[in-house]
């Protein structure tokens, strides 16, 4: 039979990773839907409880989520304007009773082309905090998330918190996300922009797009065109058809890969203007 353990510390729950392969469970918002009809066949340790996992903090260099924060937790948390997209993507993960259990880091962890928290995750250039029993580790976000459902994580290993640094200058971020409906939708196209901004120019620009590829990305040579430019609605004038040429969206029974650019670029051009 499967075993079910729910360790009551961090230590604990790495040292059971660490005997054999293990299934994390934190809140649970996908695992359980996954599985509906199916004899559980895993074994599963809960780290849903875990204290030392939850939490936002800020330090010098940047904040902390603990890896089973959850989205809740992120909409009500007071964080600057930077956080004003993450905040927009919590609400769109689920309705409130998914956003009271799913965690940040689970969002990551199942590697979803469509997960709501990787593209403003992504601008916010975050990285991710792993340990196991012997080591630990942090990698780029970019580097962690590898296709749709596989990440970098290995063998009793465990995500232990996502780690934002802190802007060089005053930042401003969106997000906008494009479904067949409003709410409880999985997304068609997302997202996520951050723009640096001092004495009326930008001084950096971060652009992620979601559901557009296995994985979502950045689009850094738009990000090499807004930088340097004032800080006005010409920013929307910047982004071009040859922006999104990176992506490689599939055509599916949500929207065909025509749409799914076009619908970017939009959604891109949106968002700047709501930033300016």
């Amino acid at each position: 039979m499967p075993s079910y353990a729910r360790p009551t510390r961090v230590d604990e729950a790495l040292a059971m990773l660490a005997r054999g392969e293990r299934t994390i469970l934190a809140g649970g918002t996908d695992f359980y839907p996954s599985r509906v009809g199916i004899a559980p066949r895993d074994d599963v340790v809960d780290v849903t409880a875990l204290a030392d996992l939850r939490g936002i903090k800020e330090r010098a260099k940047g904040w902390r989520f603990g890896a089973a924060t959850t989205w809740a937790d992120v909409i009500e948390a007071k964080l600057p304007p930077l956080f004003d997209g993450l905040k927009l993507a919590a609400r769109e993960v689920g309705g409130m009773q998914i956003q009271n259990s799913g965690t940040i880091a689970g969002n990551l962890c199942n590697a979803s082309p469509a997960a709501d928290g990787v593209p403003p995750l992504l601008t916010l250039d975050a990285s991710v905090e792993i340990a196991s029993a012997d080591s630990r580790r942090t990698l780029a976000l970019e580097q962690f998330i590898l296709g749709p459902r596989r990440t970098a994580l290995r063998e009793g290993e465990l995500v232990t918190a996502v780690l934002v640094p802190k802007p060089a200058h005053p930042a401003r971020s969106d997000f906008l996300k494009l479904g067949a409906r409003k709410y409880l939708v999985i997304s068609i196209a997302m997202v996520a922009c951050v723009l640096e901004v001092k004495d009326g120019t930008v001084r950096a620009a971060r652009v992620a797009v979601g559901s557009c590829s296995p994985v979502a990305i950045r689009l850094s040579e738009l990000e090499q065109t807004l930088a340097g430019r004032p800080l006005n609605r010409g920013l929307c004038d910047c982004v071009l058809p040859e922006h999104v040429q990176r992506l490689s969206p599939i055509d599916d029974v949500r929207a065909s890969a025509a749409y799914r650019l076009e619908a970017a670029l939009t959604l891109i051009r949106r968002s700047l203007e709501r930033l300016t």
